[in-house]
């Protein structure tokens, strides 16, 4: 499981260190692909994996489903850490997410999310202003804590 929040660079190569028990979880090879809100999303193979054969349980007719799995699979890279513990991030990836220098790595339960400091500043300043009320939401979802 992935979990917090942590600050690195991004070099101007596109090379950033993940946490060293993030990179635990995420083994060897790893998806790195486009998020919601231009953030990155970062799957371990085997999560990649499901969330593949979800993908393939969508209606291909429908054009919502065609649209997404489009932009995930088309925005995916399967990478590597170099012997410094860094993954370099494709171009078309930091270009997606605004990454330039300052960034912001969190954990999310069974991904691991790469912002752009400021985006991630003003995203997350956002939501716990509403916090109470998107929990309140998801007692739709039959959720409780």
């Amino acid at each position: 499981m992935f979990l917090g929040e942590y600050q690195h660079s991004i070099d101007d190569k596109g090379r950033i260190i993940i946490p060293a028990k993030f990179r635990e979880v995420l083994g060897t090879d790893f998806i790195v692909t486009r998020g919601l809100d231009n953030c990155l999303f970062v799957y371990p193979r085997e999560e990649w994996n499901l969330l593949e054969q979800k993908m393939k349980s969508l209606p291909s007719m429908a054009a919502n489903a065609r649209a997404f799995s489009r932009l995930l699979f088309s925005g995916a890279s399967e990478c590597e850490w170099d012997k410094q513990g860094r993954v370099n991030v494709p171009n078309h990836l930091r270009e997606y997410a605004k990454l330039d220098k300052d960034c912001t790595i969190i954990g999310v339960s069974t991904r691991v999310e790469i912002w752009d400091r400021t985006t991630w500043e003003a995203y997350s300043r956002m939501s716990q202003d509403s916090f109470n009320e998107i929990a309140e939401k998801l007692v739709d979802f039959d959720f409780n804590f």
